[in-house]
């Protein structure tokens, strides 16, 4: 990833992102489909060669839907959804070089060196553990579900594609708590592949966002991009100079993890948006891969009293959150990633954030069950 790449990258794109921002059903476990995988819904040669020319193939069964996105340089990912899918989520996610950047658990089971823990790690995801009581994080039980409403508008242009969809976050009683309109960009330049989400929560009751770690913009990386762990080759590093394992529960504009996958040097980097809720948001960054940007969960990061993450949302207000995931080769550098940062951000990049530091208490023990 070298300078010239990144700021390319970033510099190319930055105008047109900045005029971009002007009852439940049953649950099951996810189903195979990918480019990746033997097993997908239709053959995967016919659906390459289409979604390279068209930018993106939707396809669907009975109760599975799939979105596959392609760019010049190779296929990209799957957002995956459906009666079959409590929340939809982005599987496989392939940087460059056609490498995996996350899991396949619980998507597809038996690959080598992974963990099969936390079944509801879906590679790429927008989900939380408490919105007025429901816990969308989580897929024990009889869960809430975040549904799409409709069929996903998908345009192309360029090397650029966008998915344009509407969901509806119902509680497990059936009662609805948000309409949400996103947007996920998909693009790639100078080798530097990148997704950004654009997510506009609308209330449709009086809803809480509860403070819990449980949560919130989260991706499950791939083992060798763990920390520890048997075929753990990762390190990691925040906008603020924290690293591995000091990462979790620290607030910062954004990190990245890196390290060796299949004999290439890759990285990850996720960045939050300094319009967000509560930027620089905290990270629910463990070492086994779980990376999750969480505004709520002040009372677990923190050790603060219960409660003090909350955040009320009235009927008819919208919550605006954006991240971006930027994919990339080679080895990270701290100034580089801070540049493109600044880059996205834009103006309000070049507000102080408040202290990361300022807020914190003793950050409080990881566990294990997020």
């Amino acid at each position: 990833m070298s300078a010239t790449e990144l700021a390319q990258d970033e510099s190319a794109n930055n105008a047109a992102a900045s005029a971009r921002r002007a009852a439940p059903r049953r649950d099951a476990p996810p189903r195979r489909a990918g480019f990746t995988t033997p097993a997908t819904l239709v053959p995967m040669n016919a659906m390459l060669i289409a979604c390279l020319l068209a930018g993106a193939v939707q396809s669907a069964d009975d109760d599975h839907a799939t979105i596959q996105v392609g760019l010049k340089s190779g296929p990209f990912t799957t957002l995956h959804h459906g009666d079959d899918v409590r929340v939809p989520y982005l599987w496989p996610v392939i940087g460059p070089g056609g490498v995996e950047m996350t899991r396949a658990y619980p998507m597809e089971r038996g690959r080598p060196g992974e963990s099969e823990d936390h079944p509801h790690h879906t590679s790429l995801w927008f989900a939380h553990g408490d919105v007025n009581g429901h816990d969308f994080w989580h897929s024990k039980g009889n869960t809430p579900r975040v549904d799409v409403v409709g069929k996903p508008v998908v345009k192309t242009s360029g090397n650029s594609t966008t998915i344009d969809c509407t969901l509806t976050w119902v509680g497990k009683d059936g009662e609805k708590l948000l309409s949400e309109a996103r947007r996920m960009t998909f693009a790639e330049s100078n080798g530097v592949r990148r997704i950004d989400f654009d997510l506009q929560l609308e209330a449709l009751v009086d809803v809480v966002f509860g403070d819990t770690k449980e949560g919130s913009f989260a991706m499950r990386l791939n083992p060798a991009l763990r920390l520890r762990g048997d075929v753990a080759k990762g390190h990691a590093f925040n906008s603020e100079g924290a690293v591995d394992g000091e990462l979790w529960g620290k607030r910062a504009r954004w990190l990245t993890y890196h390290g060796t996958v299949d004999e290439h040097e890759v990285g990850v980097a996720i960045f939050d948006h300094p319009e967000n809720l509560r930027y620089p948001t905290w990270w629910h960054a463990r070492d086994y891969g779980l990376v999750g940007a969480n505004p709520f969960g002040v009372h677990d990061f923190e050790k603060k009293p219960a409660g003090t993450g909350d955040h009320t949302l009235p009927k008819g207000e919208v919550l605006h959150l954006r991240y971006r995931v930027l994919l990339y080769t080679g080895k990270p550098d701290q100034t580089l990633l801070k540049k493109a940062w600044l880059d996205w951000a834009g103006p309000a990049g070049q507000k102080p954030p408040a202290d990361p530091n300022k807020a914190a208490v003793a950050p409080g023990k990881a566990d294990d069950d997020s």
